[in-house]
């Protein structure tokens, strides 16, 4: 058992050791994912606006 122990966790190390964090693919789908998100949300917070001044006015 404690063979297996030591070689599982050798390997395990190696593996963080060579693994990096961030990779440029990451950064790649972070910006793909964000893009239309920055797009859309100040259109949706517009209309909300719009929307929520025509309701006020309504009220008046």
């Amino acid at each position: 058992m404690r063979e297996w122990w030591e070689t599982k966790k050798a390997k395990t190390r190696k593996q963080r050791k060579d693994k990096e964090d961030y990779t440029k693919k990451d950064l790649v789908l972070d910006i793909l994912f964000w893009v239309p998100d920055i797009i859309i949300l100040p259109i949706r917070l517009i209309i909300w606006l719009i929307r929520g001044i025509f309701r006020w006015m309504d009220l008046i």
